[in-house]
């Protein structure tokens, strides 16, 4: 009988979760593509039908992030909703204990956080990258791509010649695409030689190569050139560890990266946080879980329901701060970037574990 009650709240839970997942995409998708309407409004090439294509492939990333809430609210639900119908109340008259109808939610928990970390992230990091180059070609390249300041981005690299600064507007394939670039070139002794525009820039092996360019120089006219290669020690690996957003690298990914930023020399703190944020979504879950019981197994006839819920909804908003205060300090380079992915898990489950053995054990 025990196994098959197991199953059963196993069941329930995965239902109530799916419930609450759908409910959640479709309106993020609502929203996204309200949002993306408005953005693109005046763009003659933004149909409907586009639009809505570019914002599909950006649900995914934004659907990963809301998903420990999703697990403590689908959790909350579920358990509120057998207590309503009185069904925990049979299972504890039958001989089961809390720990018993709460451990299939968080092994069904830990097995969403697998599929979530070792097949949904690849997915959801391979659609956003199609979501930017959608959004490049419906807005004309005017400002697609990854942002990174008010003035884009800027790269300062050395050669045989010298060096330069390169400044673009805009990103795509994580760096390896510049779009609207400027380019400062100075000699060994830093003295100011050229400024060249270019409508893009691709990294090849090498060099760059500038499309549509002008090179400036001073006290001459302008001179346009189809193409300019600008010569370059930077290798593809490196222009993604400054262009790219950890989010934006697939799991299976992301110990490439910090071998190769590190044999670099460039810091991969945000890409080895990433990894093992990644690694501890599964028991990130579970405390979630954990944190729901914890506030939606007192039985409704005892009252105070509503209290429960606010006391749930608050607990996981403040585990959401605390993962945030981490990532902020293990960005800084002040909290390693194990401590801070597995701080907010530990913590939330601990916090679950005891307030539930205290409500249950005394």
């Amino acid at each position: 009988m025990t196994g098959t009650l197991a199953r059963y709240f196993g069941m329930r839970f995965l239902l109530t979760l799916v419930a609450v997942l759908a409910g959640v995409l479709t309106m993020i998708i609502l929203i996204d593509y309200v949002e993306l309407m408005r953005r693109l409004d005046d763009v003659p090439n933004a149909s409907a039908l586009l639009v809505a294509k570019t914002s599909l492939f950006r649900v995914p990333q934004i659907a990963e992030r809301v998903l420990p809430f999703c697990v403590l609210i689908g959790a909350m639900s579920c358990y509120l909703g057998l207590s309503r119908r009185h069904e925990l109340v049979v299972s504890r008259a039958a001989g089961m204990s809390a720990w018993q109808f709460t451990m299939p939610a968080i092994v069904v928990a830990l097995l969403v956080g697998v599929v979530a970390t070792t097949v949904y992230n690849p997915v959801a990091a391979v659609l956003n990258e199609r979501s930017k180059r959608l959004e490049a070609e419906i807005s004309g390249n005017a400002q697609a791509g990854l942002q990174a300041t008010v003035n884009g981005f800027w790269v300062s690299q050395r050669s045989g010649d010298g060096h330069s600064i390169i400044n673009a507007t805009n990103s795509r394939q994580q760096g390896v695409l510049l779009g609207n670039v400027t380019a400062f070139l100075f000699d060994q002794r830093n003295r100011f030689l050229t400024r060249v525009e270019a409508r893009s820039a691709v990294l090849e092996s090498g060099h760059w190569r500038l499309h549509d360019a002008r090179v400036f120089a001073p006290g001459k006219p302008p001179v346009q050139r189809e193409t300019y290669l600008l010569a370059t020690t930077l290798t593809p690996e490196q222009v993604r560890e400054t262009f790219s957003t950890p989010e934006t690298v697939p799991f299976w990914q992301l110990p490439q990266f910090i071998d190769l930023a590190e044999r670099a020399g460039l810091t991969a703190a945000g890409y080895r946080l990433q990894y093992h944020k990644l690694l501890a979504r599964p028991f990130m879950l579970a405390a979630m879980v954990l944190l729901a019981a914890a506030f939606s197994l007192r039985f409704f006839r005892f009252g105070g329901v509503q209290k429960m819920v606010l006391g749930g909804i608050a607990s996981g908003f403040l585990l959401y701060v605390m993962s945030k205060v981490t990532d902020d300090l293990s960005k800084a380079e002040m909290l390693p970037p194990i401590l801070a992915a597995w701080m907010p898990a530990v913590v939330g489950s601990m916090v679950g574990f005891l307030a539930l053995l205290y409500q249950e054990d005394g």
